[in-house]
């Protein structure tokens, strides 16, 4: 029996490729009674009264614009498989498998780009991120993302880890380590990553009370900015007569702007935002701060943009801090568990690689003047940097050009330049 009918049951046709288990959306798969237990002993449940789980975060706002941006930075960044042909020559291993996986597809059904979000994403949400490994003589042939929440991972007595798999149907599987692909986020035993989401559970659920306590409050217009003053005292007809008119006025519609008609001496009074308002407008954005600060986020990246923070001083400096400090975590974790799990022993010569260089992508200035000073110097041939920009060689183009003030750049300068004048 192979490991995907071990795992999945029996194999679809590639019309219909088998990826319903990855329905759950960011949600805890619930199958049994016994799994609806742990889920209620896991204290989901703040003290702020919100059940907070990844599906829920998700809902908010700067929750997922920071899993947004940070998954979508190593989505959209190209990884190459490298070969080292000796100490100091390194080159694309493009006939390796591992090149087909990660530059066109890692199984039947997503994009290279597909496949690294969801991971990223789970890894941001839950500190673990699982994929089924399936091989045919020692070769890697397809990643299949495995849900994290159905998935146990402990360690044995020989410090081997074990993988417990549980099926849609509440089968268990065991699989060994050399099966399973296995990103690690923070952790703090060096097994389990630790889940950003577990951690900024209070936060998280302070941000959906306010959210909740906000859409009731504007639905039921529970906070108002004038009020209505009688001379007299009002009677139940009056009373009932007056608020179906209310009522009627704040409906919308055609009434819509028009003006509220007052009867019996009746007058209006402004008031202003109360302090408790303003208490709450300043928690939501006490609360979207955190929230980036747990993601390492820098909070201008998820709109917040009223003041400087500790990220830098300028927007580039606290978008270069976000590239140096958060993806550049995410890249090295990829890149590390990829040679781990995914690379054979007797294949030392081949590592994973992403092309930094393409968080530049975006800003041609930025990205030509780099090409202009690796030309300059000699880093880099003028075909190299047409290769970069998916441009065809050029006749000629593999040369090097020596870099400025150079000795022999000198030499030649003087030389032309001192060059006594031959009599006619």
């Amino acid at each position: 029996m192979s490991l995907w009918t071990r795992i999945f049951g029996e194999r679809r046709s590639p019309a219909q490729p088998r990826a319903s288990f990855q329905n759950a959306g960011g949600g805890i798969v619930i199958n049994t009674p016994q799994q609806l237990e742990e889920a209620l002993r896991a204290g989901s449940l703040t003290t702020s009264g919100a059940m907070v789980t990844p599906d829920k975060a998700m809902r908010v706002a700067a929750v997922y614009a920071c899993v947004r941006i940070r998954s979508g930075v190593v989505a959209n960044m190209p990884l190459h498989i490298k070969r080292r042909v000796d100490d100091r020559t390194r080159k694309d291993a493009s006939d390796h498998p591992l090149w087909s996986i990660f530059r066109r597809r890692p199984n039947r059904w997503q994009t290279p780009s597909q496949f690294k979000r969801m991971l990223t994403a789970h890894l941001l949400l839950r500190g673990n991120a699982y994929a089924m490994i399936v091989r045919s003589r020692g070769e890697v042939k397809e990643l299949i993302p495995l849900h994290p929440d159905r998935v146990e991972c402990k360690q044995l007595d020989d410090l081997a880890l074990e993988y417990t798999y549980t099926r849609k149907d509440g089968r268990k599987v065991k699989l060994a380590q050399g099966e399973v692909f296995h990103l690690v986020g923070l952790t703090l035993d060096g097994v389990h990553g630790v889940s950003v989401i577990a951690y900024a559970r209070e936060t998280i659920g302070l941000s959906l009370v306010m959210e909740e306590h906000g859409a009731a409050m504007f639905r039921n217009g529970a906070r108002v900015s004038m009020v209505l003053k009688h001379p007299e005292k009002l009677g139940k007809e009056g009373l009932e007569f007056l608020k179906a008119s209310l009522d009627d006025y704040r409906s919308g519609g055609e009434s819509e702007g028009k003006a509220l008609i007052l009867e019996e001496g009746m007058s209006t009074e402004q008031i202003a935002m109360t302090s408790e308002d303003a208490q709450w407008i300043e928690s939501r954005k006490f609360s979207r701060s955190d929230i980036a600060m747990f993601f390492g986020v820098p909070p201008h990246m998820i709109g917040d943009t009223e003041k400087s923070t500790s990220w830098g001083t300028g927007i580039d400096s606290q978008t270069q801090g976000f590239v140096t400090f958060s993806a550049e975590d995410d890249l090295t974790t990829w890149e590390e568990t990829i040679n781990r799990d995914l690379v054979a022993d007797n294949d030392n010569d081949i590592y994973a690689r992403f092309n930094r260089a393409a968080l530049v992508k975006g800003d041609i200035k930025v990205r030509w003047e780099a090409h202009v000073k690796a030309l300059q110097w000699g880093v880099m041939s003028p075909n190299e940097i047409r290769a970069l920009e998916d441009l065809n060689p050029r006749d000629d183009g593999d040369i090097f050009y020596p870099p400025p003030n150079t000795a022999g750049g000198d030499k030649k300068e003087k030389d032309d330049g001192d060059e006594p004048a031959t009599a006619a």
